[in-house]
């Protein structure tokens, strides 16, 4: 067995090597953009060349930093130009140091005394926020662990400032609860009220208009309706930016609509939540200081390292203890020799809970306020460019005006292009994106997704987030999509 010595010089020259590694393989060549994006294989050849099986003996350090390169080798390189699957890309530095950092140290955020430091960036963090929503008498908020998880917080909370009896005697204790949401809203909704016992019936669906924003008239129908059928309207949720078409719901009417028949809003910021940071669209969040609560995702347009998610409620009364504390004395004494409200595990539904908000401080202080209104200005303009160009090109069709960064669009190639609209044309159109979608991953050249959405066949969407995507890039993407799918 090595003595104490020898595994501490073990462990720092297996660090060192894997750290060079991960700059070279994970940072430099990730980010190349004559790189690859993905080098596809089957789940099958996948699992061959990983070597997946747990053993009883360990092996050797060179082996285990060949494991290493293969990691990085078969994964995904979300942060290349040429990446825009996801809500989230690009590389961003001073939040990866920060990664670095609090999984070295190995931080938990329940307690101030186990975690001081980012226990008070935690708490900055979400001050600044809270002003940039505008809540000028003040509010509260926790990072967690993503965007669906404070989805779930504000209809937790919201259920709770309804009906405070349901956290000691369960649904029983509490009439049909119903919350609404637009036919664009994210899934997570519905996960939590299934999870919470709410039920997904009780989750009543709202009509959207052609470009996907909530239609507060049938909001205010749906509420009617509910009434009248015995529930008990307690929530509604309005999106700012929507995952498909970015759409952006007209939060100051909802807001009107919630106070008149005095039900919580949220507002599910997560993709859309970073035009809070740029004068020149914060527009498509207007009212948004009128929300009881907002979820906000900086790891998506702000490009801070997944994940970032934070939960912002616009309430002074402790709410977030009193809803969600447990009285665990082991963790939260009430002698402690320093202010217990600097112990925050009584906010949050999890024990450990990881400091994101390290990342999006050390980001923030690195960059300032100006450099990330310039990040999301330059995402929208890089967004209004590709739209030009899918206009001037043959084959290439818009499915709308964008109003965010998500560009939506159809490819038609050559031997479509003469079709008559028709039900065969929608079809063969259908089978168009998936293929290309095909070539381009097993070719390894970008990743852009595609979908059907709202009876309309599949269509490329593009999301561009970025700064370090090009003109170039947007250009590469049209050219590319037709190299690849003008033969179909």
């Amino acid at each position: 067995m090595a003595s104490n010595a020898e595994t501490h010089i073990k462990a720092e020259s297996f660090l060192q090597q894997s750290m060079t590694m991960i700059l070279e393989d994970a940072v430099k060549k990730a980010t190349d953009v004559t790189q690859k994006v993905c080098e596809w294989h089957s789940p099958e050849e996948l699992t061959e060349l990983l070597d997946l099986e747990l053993r009883d003996g360990g092996e050797s350090e060179a082996r285990i930093l060949e494991r290493c390169s293969d990691a990085i080798r078969y994964s995904v390189k979300t942060t290349h130009p040429h990446f825009f699957n996801q809500l989230f890309a690009g590389m961003e530095p001073y939040s990866l140091v920060a990664s670095f950092i609090t999984e070295t140290l190995k931080p938990s955020l329940y307690t101030y005394e186990v975690s001081p430091v980012f226990t008070l960036m935690e708490n900055a963090v979400v001050r600044k926020m809270i002003e940039i929503v505008g809540w000028e008498e003040g509010g509260d908020g926790l990072f967690n662990a993503g965007g669906s998880m404070s989805n779930m917080y504000a209809m937790n909370l919201a259920r709770y400032r309804h009906f405070p009896e349901i956290k000691e005697l369960g649904n029983s204790a509490v009439p049909q609860l119903v919350v609404f949401i637009s036919q664009e809203s994210h899934y997570s909704i519905s996960k939590a009220a299934a999870l919470m016992g709410i039920g997904t019936k009780n989750v009543f669906v709202v009509p959207s208009d052609k470009r996907g924003k909530m239609i507060p008239s049938a909001l205010e129908e749906q509420i009617k309706s509910a009434k009248s059928e015995g529930g008990v309207p307690f929530m509604v949720n309005a999106t700012a930016g929507t995952t498909v078409l970015g759409a952006f719901d007209p939060i100051e009417e909802i807001a009107d609509i919630c106070e008149k028949y005095k039900l919580w809003l949220h507002v599910d910021a997560c993709w859309g939540g970073a035009v809070l940071m740029s004068k020149k669209h914060k527009h498509l969040m207007k009212g948004i200081h009128r929300a009881d609560s907002v979820a906000w995702n900086p790891h998506k347009m702000l490009m801070v390292c997944l994940q970032c998610s934070v939960f912002l409620v616009r309430d002074k009364t402790r709410l977030l203890q009193r809803c969600h504390s447990a009285r665990a004395s082991y963790l939260f004494q009430q002698d402690k020799f320093y202010d217990l409200s600097y112990d925050t595990g009584n906010k949050s539904v999890q024990c450990s809970r990881k400091p994101d908000a390290f990342k999006f401080w050390l980001m923030w202080k690195a960059l300032g306020t100006r450099e990330l209104e310039q990040r999301v200005d330059t995402a929208l303009a890089m967004a209004r460019y590709l739209a030009e160009e899918i206009k001037k090109r043959e084959g290439f069709h818009l499915l709308m005006e964008p109003e965010y960064a998500n560009v939506c669009f159809w490819y038609i190639p050559p031997s479509l292009r003469n079709f008559p609209d028709s039900p065969e044309f929608q079809e063969k159109l259908h089978n168009v994106a998936p293929v290309v979608k095909e070539r381009m991953m097993k070719k390894g050249s970008m990743m852009v997704g595609y979908q059907p959405h709202g009876g309309k066949v599949n269509f490329f969407r593009m999301v561009v987030i970025s700064p370090q995507v090009s003109r170039e890039d947007m250009d590469f993407v049209l050219d590319e999509i037709h190299s690849l799918g003008k033969d179909l």
